[in-house]
């Protein structure tokens, strides 16, 4: 059973973080730990009371930014991912003011977010040394 829904459980998700960004990919804890926690909306992915994802959800203006989403290496391929972004993007469907969804995507994952209804634009880019694009999806 998959519950995925906000979560004040900041800890539980930096953990997951740590063991993708930092642990998996190589990303330093200063490109990782940016000081926004405290003004984001988390999202925690449970499969059988289980945290295995979670995404990071922050307002600017007219957009929503997901940021920092991780699903742990045993859950990929499962759906729980997508899951997690249409969960995202529902999220931001209920705040008043907010028109698009913008993201940073690894530049493999870019048909995975295509598939979810974003679209890239502008240039490839790095980012804690790994290419991105960004990508968006108007509300």
């Amino acid at each position: 059973m998959i519950h995925i829904a906000p979560t004040q459980d900041i800890a539980t998700c930096r953990a997951l973080r740590r063991k993708v960004f930092i642990e998996e990919q190589g990303v330093s804890e200063a490109d990782e730990v940016d000081g926004l926690d405290d003004q984001a909306i988390h999202l925690l992915a449970l499969v059988d009371g289980r945290p295995l994802g979670c995404a990071r959800l922050l307002v600017q203006g007219e957009t929503g930014k997901v940021g920092r989403v991780c699903v742990l290496a045993e859950a990929r391929g499962t759906g729980l991912g997508a899951a997690l972004m249409r969960a995202a993007v529902a999220e931001f469907r209920k705040l008043p003011g907010v028109a698009k969804v913008k993201l940073g995507a690894q530049t493999h994952a870019l048909g995975f977010y295509e598939r979810l209804g974003f679209t890239a634009f502008g240039p490839e880019y790095l980012d804690a040394g790994i290419p991105h694009r960004d990508m968006q999806l108007v509300l």
